[in-house]
Order: C-alpha cells, then structure tokens, then sequence
C-alpha cells in the first residue's frame, strides 16, 4: 500500500493515472506481476519506444519498480506493481513529527504455534517442518516468512517518546496470508491485532496465496509452498483502529493510554476459535511480493509547556 499524507505529496501519481494507457499498464501487472517490457507492448498493441517512456512515469510516481533479470536474449526490465492499494489522507494529521522502524519478522518476542507451521530464514528451513520447537532456535531472529495454522506473534515495537511528546497515529505496515498445507487460495483466515493485549480488530485473509512465483522469493524456495500475501495497513488514531482506511474497532489512542514509558507489544494471532479458523503467515523482506520487513510509523507530537504558577 502507497500512504499519502496529503492530496499534494501523490501529484506524480495523479500525473501517472492520468492516462488510460497507464491505468491498462497497471490493470495488467496487477494480473501478473512482475511482466517485462516486450509482454506489456505485445498486450497493449504499442512501440516498445511508447511502452519505455509510459513506464518511466508510473516508475517515477513510485506505482511501479523496475528490475533488471538475466532473459534468453540478454538484459531484459521486469515491471513490478509496488503496492496494491493507494491511501490518502484528504485532511491534514495532527501529527507533525514521525519515526519509523524496520522489524524483521524473525524478531517476535513470544509466540504459540500448532502445525502446519514453520519458519525459515532466506537461505534455508529452520529446522523440520511442522516442529514448534524450531520458533525457539536462536536463528529464528533471522526468519523472513514464518507460517503457523494457530497461535499467534507477538513483536515488542520500540518507544522513543520524550516525556514532552505523545503520540498522535501508530501504523503497522506488513504483508500477510493464511496457512494452507502447500498452498490454497481460496483459504479464508481471520488474523487478529493486539496492541498490549487491547484487541485492535481482525482482518480475513482471502487465502494462502500460491501458483505462481513470489517477486521476492529466494531461489531454492518451492513453488508447491505458500508465495505471497496482501500488503496490510493498520493505523490506530484517535478516532479507532483502521486497516486499509477501513474502521474495524473503536480502539483509539486514548482507550490504549500510551505514553513516554509504555510498552508497545504487537501481537498477530490466528485463534483456533476464530469463525475462519485458516492460519497466519507473515512474509518479511526476501519472500513474498512486496520485499520490505515490518514497518512500524510512529507519528507524535510536542505536549504544550505545563502552566507556570
């Protein structure tokens, strides 16, 4: 997902999508991604000439990334979609000032997981498939795609507040999925949110997305695994819990109390008592589509100077 703050930081994207040849470039890589340039001139019926400088738009707006890869006739560009949603905030953010911080989605702090589930990092499996004992293995801080039918995650998200700051907006950014044994797409999961232990909300998970390649997916990873996820935003303000803009609870800032010295746990779980009972699996920078860890956006702002006596 592309987050805008405001209509003004996206006018290369409007730009972009002002075009119906470039609105039909992205409807096809959204089909299938990543394509190169001759499939999307032969698909739109234009000059590759017309096709290179189309793209070089939708590249410059941030829609799509353009990646080299060794083809049968040389050096060929695959086109890649770079999110799959497009979020504007049309009203100005009280918050003014922000950090951001990648979590490598190895780095949970608890867990609880029942089979199938597994975990491995970008160079090989943790251990055996389907042994929860392997999510205690030291190198588990190395996982990029962790998979468990249920239990849950839990990631201790820094706080850097001063005593004088206090937070306007939490965001959590990460691409997730359901867990299939091999993979299903169609496998409906209700993945729920935790913010120390207040419940955020759920999202379904339409499936354990599979069949074709994962952009980011290493090499020796199999085709008959799990490839993919949906990239998911939750923002938690003042006024609820949104994911992808969408209001999922009146857990706001203020019912969560945080402050300077709070603790922040985030917890993902796939509850066996769930109505879509289907699993969990959270895909970090080297596997899935969208090659990016966890990112966690704290927005905050200063407090007003307490009164003088």
């Amino acid at each position: 997902m592309l987050h805008l703050k405001s209509p003004k930081a996206g006018l290369d994207i409007f730009k972009a999508l002002s075009s119906d040849i470039r609105l039909e470039m992205l409807h096809l890589l959204a089909e299938h991604s990543p394509r190169n340039l001759n499939e999307l001139a032969v698909l739109l019926g234009l000059t590759n000439g017309a096709v290179t400088m189309h793209i070089k738009k939708l590249e410059d707006s941030g829609l799509i990334r353009i990646e080299t890869a060794a083809g049968k006739h040389g050096v060929q560009k695959m086109c890649f979609l770079n999110a799959d949603k497009l979020l504007i905030d049309l009203l100005p953010g009280e918050a003014d000032q922000l950090y951001e911080v990648n979590i490598q989605v190895g780095h949970y702090s608890a867990y609880e997981a029942s089979p199938t589930c597994g975990l491995a990092t970008k160079d090989r499996i943790i251990g055996e498939f389907d042994d929860p004992r392997y999510f205690d293995a030291p190198e588990h801080v190395q996982a990029e795609i962790i998979w468990l039918t249920h239990g849950f995650l839990e990631y201790r998200i820094p706080n850097y507040l001063k005593p004088n700051q206090q937070f306007t907006e939490l965001q959590f950014l990460m691409e997730l999925g359901s867990e299939a044994p091999s993979y299903c797409n169609n496998w409906p999961s209700d993945i729920y949110f935790y913010l120390n232990d207040a419940e955020l909300g759920y999202w379904t998970s339409p499936g354990d997305f599979g069949g074709e390649k994962g952009a980011a997916n290493p090499d020796w990873w199999p085709l008959h695994l799990n490839q993919y996820g949906m990239l998911k935003l939750i923002r938690i303000n003042h006024d609820g819990t949104f994911i992808d803009g969408t209001k999922v609870s009146e857990t706001s800032l203020d019912a969560l109390n945080l402050d300077y010295k709070s603790t922040l746990k985030l917890k993902l779980s796939a509850p066996a008592d769930a109505k879509n009972p289907n699993g969990l699996t959270i895909y970090g920078k080297h596997f899935g589509n969208y090659s990016q860890d966890m990112i966690a956006r704290m927005l905050y702002t200063e407090l007003p100077p307490a009164p003088s006596s």
